[in-house]
C-alpha cells in the first residue's frame, strides 16, 4: 500500500504523536504549527539562562503511553522518580497533606468531615467505571459524599478559582479522573511518587521531532494553517502562507474553538457543536528564587486573600540549582481578570509567596515571568462526549480532536500521546 500524504495541524504532544505514528507506519505526515517551537503547552522557553517549560508538568507511574514512547525513543533511562510531598495552606498555616495521618491531624476540620473526605478519595481511587458519573454534576456529587464542612474547607476554592461561573456544571466523571490520577501516583497510602524527565519535556519533544523527521515526516514551524479546503465532501488540502498544499487527509489537534475558523465549510450543526465548547484560560506565573518557599511539590491553598487554589514548587520534584515555583491563575477567557496586565499577576505572586514563607525577601526573587494560554483547559460538562462531534468528521479524509476527546481523563502528556497514536492508526485504516 502506498504511503499517504497527511497534514497534521498543531505540534503539541497529540499532534506530534499523530505524526510519529503515521511516519512509523510508512506515511508522510506534514505538521503545521503556528508557534516557533514544538510542544504546545509543553513547550520550553529560556528563563534567564534556564531552559524550562512555560507550564509545569509531572509524570505518574500510571502514564503508560508516555513511558512506552520513551522506551521506543531510547529515552527511558532519562526518567527520574522522586518521593514528593504535598501541603495545605489554610487558616494562615502550612500543614502537611496527602496521606491519612495528615488528614487526621489537619487543623480546622472536624473528625466526621475528615472521615467522609478520606473515604471519598479512597473509593474514587479504587473505582474504575466512570460511566455512572458521566451525567452527574460534580460539586453535588462531592458534597453528597464529603458533606458541607469538608466541601467548604477542602474543595470549594479549587472549583471557584479554576472554573468560576462554570463550577456548577462540570462532569463528576471528569473530576473523578483527576482524583484518581493523583491517588494512583502513590505507591503506598503514605508516600507519593512523581516523575520528571532529565532535561524536562524538551527531551521527549526533541526525541519525537527527530523520530518524525528520520521516518520521512516534516515539521513546519511558524506555519499556521489558515483553512482546510473541502470540495464535494472530501478534503483537498490545507491553506498555509497564502497557498494551497494538497493532502490526502488532514488531522487537526488544535483546541476545538479554533476548528470552526479552520473548517468553515463543515455542516452548520457540527460547527455549532465546536463553537459551543468553552475553555478555561491560564496566566501562569513562574518565579525563580534564591530559597525554597516550602518543601512541598504541590501546595493546595485556601486563603481569602489569595485568588488561587494552589501552586507548584517544581524544584521539589526536579532539582535545578535555583528554586522554581509555578503559580497558575485559571479563569474563563471572557473573565475581565484575563485582560489584566502581567504586572498585576506578578505582584500578587510576590505577595502570596512572602505570606506563605515570611522569610522570603524581595531580593530572593531572581526573576519572575508570566505566560498566557487562552485555551488551557476544556470545560467538560456532564455527558461531555455526547456533545462533541466524532473525531472522524463527515468529510472524507478529515479528522479533528483535542485534549477533551479522551474525557473523562484530564489533559495530560501521556493521554495526548496515547490518543494521538490511536487516532493515527484509525486515520490510515479507513
Amino acid at each position: 500500500m502506498m504511503g499517504q500524504r497527511i497534514a497534521v495541524l498543531g505540534a503539541g504532544p497529540m499532534g506530534l504523536a499523530v505524526a510519529y505514528q503515521l511516519a512509523l507506519d510508512g506515511h508522510e505526515p506534514v505538521i503545521f504549527e503556528a508557534d516557533d517551537r514544538v510542544g504546545g503547552m509543553t513547550a520550553t522557553f529560556d528563563f534567564n539562562g534556564l531552559d524550562i517549560e512555560r507550564y509545569y508538568h509531572f509524570h505518574c507511574t500510571s502514564d503508560t503511553a508516555f513511558l512506552q514512547l520513551l522506551q521506543e525513543l531510547n529515552l527511558a533511562d532519562k526518567m527520574r522518580w522522586v518521593e514528593t510531598k504535598m501541603g495545605y495552606w489554610y487558616q494562615d498555616r502550612l500543614q502537611p497533606w496527602g496521606n491519612p495521618v495528615a488528614l487526621l491531624k489537619f487543623k480546622g476540620l472536624g473528625l466526621v468531615a475528615k472521615v467522609r473526605y478520606g473515604l471519598h478519595a479512597f473509593l474514587s481511587v479504587k473505582r474504575n467505571d466512570w460511566k455512572p458519573l458521566d451525567h452527574v454534576e460534580a460539586t453535588g456529587w462531592i458534597r453528597r459524599w464529603v458533606g458541607k464542612e469538608a466541601y467548604e474547607v477542602l474543595w470549594r476554592r479549587l472549583f471557584d478559582y479554576k472554573f468560576y461561573d462554570y463550577t456548577d456544571n462540570l462532569s463528576a466523571a471528569w473530576i473523578w479522573s483527576r482524583i484518581r490520577r493523583i491517588g494512583r501516583s502513590r505507591y503506598s497510602l503514605f508516600r507519593e511518587q512523581l516523575g520528571y524527565l532529565e532535561g524536562g519535556s524538551s527531551t521527549m519533544l526533541q526525541g519525537l521531532a527527530d523520530a518524525i523527521r528520520k521516518n520521512g515526516g516534516e515539521i513546519r514551524l511558524k506555519s499556521p494553517a489558515s483553512k482546510v479546503v473541502i470540495e464535494n465532501g472530501e478534503v483537498r488540502g490545507v491553506m498555509a502562507g497564502g497557498e494551497l498544499h494538497a493532502f490526502d487527509k488532514v488531522v487537526s489537534t488544535v483546541p476545538l474553538p479554533y476548528v470552526s475558523r479552520l473548517m468553515p465549510d463543515l455542516p452548520q450543526p457540527i460547527l455549532d457543536q465546536f463553537n459551543n465548547k468553552k475553555n478555561i484560560a491560564v496566566v501562569c506565573v513562574i518565579a525563580k528564587l534564591k530559597q525554597a518557599v516550602t518543601e512541598n511539590f504541590w501546595l493546595n491553598i485556601n486563603d481569602p486573600e489569595m485568588d488561587i487554589p494552589g501552586l507548584v514548587e517544581y524544584t521539589n520534584l526536579r532539582p535545578l540549582g535555583e528554586h522554581v515555583v509555578y503559580v497558575p491563575f485559571y479563569m474563563p477567557g471572557e473573565h475581565p481578570k484575563y485582560a489584566e496586565p502581567d504586572e498585576v499577576f506578578l505582584n500578587k505572586v510576590k505577595r502570596y509567596l512572602k505570606k506563605i514563607n515570611p522569610s522570603l525577601l524581595d531580593s530572593d526573587f531572581i526573576d519572575i515571568r508570566a505566560s498566557r494560554y487562552r485555551f488551557a483547559q476544556p470545560i467538560c460538562q456532564p455527558g461531555y462526549l455526547d456533545e462533541v462531534p466524532d473525531a472522524k468528521l463527515p468529510v472524507k479524509g478529515l479528522w479533528a480532536a483535542d485534549t477533551s476527546y479522551y474525557y473523562p481523563e484530564d489533559r495530560g502528556i501521556s493521554e495526548s500521546i496515547g490518543y494521538g497514536r490511536d487516532m493515527a492508526r484509525k486515520v490510515t485504516q479507513q
